[in-house]
This record gives structure tokens, sequence and C-alpha cells, in this order.
């Protein structure tokens, strides 16, 4: 038993991408003190690493070079990702360069994935791994087929698949979403921030180091492959609530615009990263409460609170102007 531990915490750690969630993997990971290897394009990150962390460069779209920088992996983590605007395009090619690249190593592949797969959910229920996958958009419709071309791998016993699901994320490193740049960047100068959809109806956040570690969680047990999991988020509220905790800790009050759909068409025609986004418009009109239920029954969930992440976020924002 000794030596099993033992090799489980030297036992090489593989992370593609260095975005918000792939740090915030590699944090997790340091803490633990297992050696992590960073994989982008470039090899370059304009950041300081933890001991025990570098950085390599390998195009994920190729096979050779993911086998190449995978040696002697027990653990690869997917976090990277191509621009929004280009999923359809760009995602499918990087998710078969890692099922060739690591079919028959025994490695485990853990992916970090979002609940686009799922569509419109105009239903009261929580939203639950069961559901469909029924979206009709053109990122939707990739997220689900990318999951299926990892767990159809899984079954065919190419490579050992486990998915983490989060919903929108935030925290600190985080800039690209409803919370991040765009929301924190006018509200600390005291400006009008932007939102979208029903800012009253509950709409659950995760906290991206909450996503993060639950990731580490299922690459550290056996009984998380082979399917999807919703991975733990502080409990739900509404943007509205999410705003007053971030007025707090700025410690000023921040005035909200709420863009409805005709507004988000008009300004899409301007901006793509607006037009894009419509395509989950839904997900804040309507309430959108994820269940994590079988994560925390299984492995046990502590997320967070939305109260302390906040803080974190608002620090690490204020750190970099």
């Amino acid at each position: 038993m000794e030596k099993m531990m033992s090799n489980q915490k030297t036992a090489k750690q593989v992370i593609f991408g260095t975005g918000p969630l792939a740090l915030a993997v590699m944090d997790q990971l340091a803490t633990q003190g297992k050696p992590v290897t960073l994989v982008n394009r470039s090899g370059k990150l304009n950041a300081a690493l933890p001991a025990g962390v570098t950085i390599a460069a390998a195009d994920a779209t190729d096979p050779a070079q993911v086998r190449q920088v995978c040696t002697e992996a027990a653990v690869v983590y997917l976090c990277a990702m191509p621009p929004y605007t280009q999923w359809p395009e760009k995602f499918p090619p990087l998710i078969q360069g890692l099922v060739t690249g690591l079919a028959g190593s025994g490695v485990k592949l853990i992916y970090g994935d979002n609940l686009y797969m799922y569509g419109p959910n105009h239903a009261s229920e929580p939203i639950t791994e069961g559901l469909p996958h029924a979206a009709t958009g053109p990122k939707g419709r990739t997220r689900a087929a990318m999951a299926k071309l990892l767990l159809d791998a899984h079954a065919r016993g190419d490579l050992r698949v486990s998915i983490g699901r989060a919903p929108d994320f935030y925290g600190p490193r985080v800039l690209n979403s409803v919370f991040g740049a765009m929301f924190l960047e006018p509200a600390l100068a005291g400006k009008p921030v932007n939102l979208i959809g029903d800012i009253d109806q509950p709409h659950t956040f995760t906290y991206i180091h909450d996503f993060g570690r639950a990731l580490v969680t299922l690459g550290d047990h056996d009984e998380a492959l082979g399917r999807a999991w919703h991975v733990p988020s502080a409990p739900t509220m509404t943007q509205r609530q999410l705003v007053d905790l971030f007025s707090q800790a700025i410690g000023k009050p921040i005035k909200v615009r709420a863009a409805n759909k005709a507004l988000l068409t008009a300004l899409g025609w301007f901006n793509p990263m607006i037009r894009e986004a419509k395509e989950m418009y839904d997900s804040f009109k309507y309430p959108y409460t994820v269940d994590h239920s079988q994560f925390a029954g299984t492995f046990g969930a502590t997320p967070t609170p939305h109260e302390e992440a906040v803080l974190a976020t608002v620090a690490w924002y204020r750190k970099q102007q």
C-alpha cells in the first residue's frame, strides 16, 4: 500500500491547455506534490510556475506529438479550448488527436466540459447528467459529438475516460465569462456592467478552483471512468444576488444593464463573441439549476461559498490593475 501511494504521488500528470481551468487543475496537482507538465502550442506561459511544474510545446491535433508529450503520464487533463467562435471546426480535430494519440496507452483522460450539449432547458427541475443531448445550436452539437467520441473510445477500450461538466464559471484568471473581465473591469471602475437575460432567475455558477479540484478528484478515482459528472457548485443564486456579492466585495454599488435577445442580435453584428453567445441566451432567461448530487454522493462535495469565491476573484482582478 505504501508503494502504491508513493507511485500515485509521483506519477506524471499532463494538462493540455494553459487557460484558467488548466491552471486551476495545475494549482491542485501542485499542492498535492505531483509532477505536472502543462502543454500548449508555444511551450511558453507568461507566468511563474509552481515547483514541480514544467511546460512543453505540442499540437494536440497531432497524435504523434500527443504520444510524445504524454510518455509515462498517468493522467491527462484536457482543458484546452479553441476560440469561442471556432468550436465546430477546431474542437473535433483536437479531441480526435488526443484519442488517437493516447489509444492503447492505459492513461486516464479527464475532460473539462460544459453543459451546452443539453440545449435549452425551460423546465423547473434541476439539470442532471441523465438529460438527453438536445442542443440544436452549433456549439452545443459540437460538445455533444465530442463527448460521444470520448465515451465511445472508452467503451471500445482504447483509453480510459471521465468527463467533468460545469456550467458558467468565474474566479481568478477567468476573463471570458459572464462574471469575467467584461463584468469586473467596469465594476471596479464604477461603470455600469452588462449582463444578459432575466437576472432574477436562478442560475448555477461554478468557482473555477472548485472545477479544477473536481477534475483532479475524477483523475484520482477509477470509479469516475466511463461517464460524465456534474462538478460541485455553491448553492444556486440569481445573477442579481451574485452582483450584490461583488458589490459588497468591491465596496460600492454596481449598476446593471441586462440585454434581451433582440439587443444581443443587434450587438452581434459588431461583436462575434456576442453573436456566438446568443446560442445560450435561454439558459439566462429561464431557471438554470445544475444538480451535482451524483458527484457528491460518490466523492463528496465541499464547494467554495460564493461569498468567499467572490472575494478571491475581486482580489485577483485588483492585483492585475
